[in-house]
């Protein structure tokens, strides 16, 4: 079993998708360090590039293309600024050449060097094939796997061991929530406590701290971004921004500044059943706008499903307990992230693996336990909140209309969101004594649907809405 930290799981990057998008990316970025490891790079004289199955029929509405011509020029997706994307990618199309990580410039057309295949590789329903064409006329190819959340891997994964081996070194190595719960029980601790307990053995708290205030300045700037920018998305559905029109309905007099000071502003908002419904709705739509529109957000795990964690967290910021500060929102994100990691371990986080179930089930469950434990729920409890939000989604198939990640995809954050606050508070008033259904199950069951549901309902546009809604209707 792989070792999978809390930064894994929630990794900043750009949207509209972590499968199709920043994974092709990071994978261009991998491609280009082992040519120059095995010291290829400077005899490179063109580069190809081939996608295939999901990745291929959905790519288009995806950029998956431009997530690659970013990639081969060395961009970090992380720190990028987001204003530049088009520049670069439109430099690179009128001229028909690129600057390989910056260092080296080659001819490479987009509309030729870029292949979209339609048939499926093994491994996985996400392939694609970089080929290097070297000066004396060889030629080097690697195909890489998409495999969900930004987690790329090669065929042979010869990285594989590497994390074993760093997983065996975690005081607390968990692969099942079973085993999270007898470490909690053992120890007298919080499932965060014990989350946290791993990854200082992978850093120390400073860096434990740091990252994750980073990982939240990037959701609350994400939220008020998406609720601060008006008109339609990108892509051609001209589907409306509809974040900043609830927020216009919803905002206070308060004035502010910056992002931490309109979360204080909200605070003093009615809190209404309905307005709080709305606001939850809007923070979910806000942050997958910004997505949709190829702005920076935080996998959670997924970017199709970034919407529901932040939604669920700013929930509890802002109406919960106004004075919840970094240490509520540390264990929140420790909590959502070892959720996360044991549907990835047991299970799938690729909707391409999975349908929409392994992205807006898994983030919904990440988030109602998560939400549990801040709540003041048992570990058992939050245990039962995941399994609860999961239960309620599976099934759930993606099918995106027009390959974009717009419709059903954005509304599907809200309801996400929503749920995980219903299942959080279920699973509050249950005894675990009494419970049905453990989430270890609920995980087996997510996977054996995931493999029984039919590709035309894996992130291939091939069926559901996506055929069943044409363009022209919208």
């Amino acid at each position: 079993m792989e070792c999978i930290s809390v930064f894994d799981m929630l990794k900043i990057g750009i949207g509209p998708s972590s499968s199709h998008t920043l994974g092709p990316w990071r994978a261009a970025e991998r491609w280009l360090k082992e040519l120059q490891e095995d010291e290829l790079f400077g005899k490179v004289s063109t580069v190809r590039v081939r996608i295939y199955g999901s990745l291929s029929l959905t790519g288009k509405g995806h950029a998956t293309d431009l997530a690659i011509m970013m990639g081969l020029t060395g961009a970090d997706p992380e720190y990028v600024p987001i204003e530049n994307i088009d520049p670069t990618v439109q430099e690179i199309r009128d001229r028909k050449k690129i600057m390989l990580d910056g260092k080296r410039e080659v001819p490479f057309d987009p509309a030729t060097a870029i292949e979209f295949k339609r048939e499926f590789l093994p491994v996985h329903a996400n392939g694609m094939e970089f080929e290097a064409i070297l000066e004396d006329g060889t030629s080097e190819t690697e195909r890489y796997y998409s495999i969900g959340g930004g987690f790329v891997v090669k065929e042979e994964r010869v990285n594989a061991k590497k994390k074993i081996a760093v997983f065996r070194t975690f005081p607390f190595p968990v692969e099942k929530g079973t085993e999270l719960l007898e470490y909690c029980k053992q120890e007298q601790k919080t499932i965060s406590d014990i989350v946290l307990e791993n990854e200082r053995s992978l850093r120390d708290d400073e860096t434990i701290d740091k990252e994750i205030k980073r990982i939240w300045d990037t959701m609350l700037e994400c939220m008020y971004i998406g609720c601060h920018t008006e008109g339609n998305l990108p892509g051609g559905l001209n589907v409306r921004r509809r974040a900043f029109d609830t927020y216009q309905k919803l905002k206070s007099d308060v004035p502010y500044e910056t992002p931490q000071e309109w979360l204080e502003g909200i605070r003093h908002t009615e809190v209404k059943f309905r307005q709080i419904l709305k606001w939850v709705s809007c923070f979910a739509l806000s942050v997958n706008e910004v997505n949709a529109s190829l702005g920076r957000v935080v996998t959670a795990p997924t970017n199709g499903s970034a919407g529901v964690i932040p939604a669920v967290l700013m929930y509890y910021l802002v109406i919960e307990n106004h004075n919840a500060g970094f240490e509520h929102i540390k264990r929140f994100l420790l909590v959502a992230g070892e959720i996360g990691s044991i549907f990835k371990k047991g299970a799938t986080i690729s909707a391409a693996m999975g349908g929409c179930q392994a992205e807006i089930g898994v983030s919904s469950a990440m988030a109602a336990g998560a939400l549990t434990e801040l709540l003041g729920g048992t570990p058992e409890q939050v245990l039962i909140a995941a399994e609860i939000a999961m239960e309620h989604h599976l099934g759930l198939t993606c099918d995106p209309i027009g390959g974009l990640v717009q419709v059903p995809c954005i509304e599907r954050n809200s309801m996400g969101a929503i749920k995980a606050i219903n299942a959080a508070e279920l699973a509050l008033d249950a005894d675990p004594k009494n419970t049905k259904v453990p989430l270890d199950k609920v995980v087996n069951t997510m996977w054996e649907t995931a493999k029984d549901m039919s590709s035309k309902y894996k992130e291939t546009s091939e069926g559901g809405l996506a055929v069943g809604v044409f363009l022209s209707d919208c």
